[in-house]
């Protein structure tokens, strides 16, 4: 083979790896694309269904008044629904970024169906009052900055509430901008030092808190029914 017949072969073998390169990158940006859009079509529809179940909640209580306390404590809230919600648009803002449009729109209705859920749930509490009264913890937390124990906290929190079924934990963006939100740091009277916990409208504390710490502020957290746990803190 000459020195031309050569050269022109190396030429070919270049070509022929970076058409195979580009063709590998575009299937794994297209396969990943789909990926990620099926999620937030399954995050936005799940979102959907919660706020009509929301609404359905509202009507009955308005409905059935004070005379309907046990029907409806049969079905107080629905947490198991906001924690796998928040579980789903966790891995979204890790895969996507928490700066992604599509996941600043999901995170926005999410925590207004929070602070639906934690209004309704409050108002059963205060006229439904009884010994398997739920405990509220209200979690603000960063996305801005080296807020490390942002996910340390929620890690403890995961557990707690893994642990004590009836205890409620909301989660919220302090930066997010939604007006809701903002009005409900306001109220709360919560500064900008993160994390930060309000327990059953106690004042704000702060800083990362343990599972230990968090039941001496409040200790009606362990006297709490309990499930089995397979992690500790």
């Amino acid at each position: 083979m000459n020195p031309t017949e050569r050269k022109s072969l190396d030429w070919t073998k270049y070509i022929l790896a970076l058409f195979i390169t580009v063709a590998m990158f575009a299937t794994a940006y297209y396969l990943s694309s789909r990926f990620n859009n099926a999620r937030i079509a399954d995050i936005r529809g799940a979102e959907d269904q919660l706020s009509l179940d929301l609404l359905s909640n509202e009507t009955q209580y308005e409905l059935l008044g004070e005379q309907g306390c046990e029907d409806i404590t049969k079905n107080p809230g629905l947490s198991d629904v906001l924690n796998s919600l928040a579980s789903r648009l966790s891995y979204a803002e890790d895969h996507l970024g928490a700066t992604n449009s599509e996941v600043m729109a999901l995170k926005k209705q999410y925590s207004l169906l929070e602070i639906k859920d934690y209004l309704l749930m409050q108002k059963i509490a205060a006229k439904c009052g009884s010994k398997t009264r739920p405990v509220f913890i209200l979690y603000f937390y960063s996305n801005v900055g080296n807020c490390t124990d942002c996910a340390r906290e929620g890690e403890v929190l995961t557990y707690l509430r893994q642990t004590y079924p009836l205890l409620r934990v909301y989660s919220f963006d302090y930066g997010l901008d939604l007006s809701a939100a903002k009005t409900l740091i306001s109220v709360r009277k919560i500064g900008p030092e993160m994390p930060a916990l309000v327990i059953n409208n106690r004042p704000a504390v702060y800083g990362f808190q343990t599972v230990d710490s968090i039941i001496k502020f409040a200790p009606e957290i362990g006297k709490m029914s309990t499930t089995s746990a397979t992690t500790t803190q």
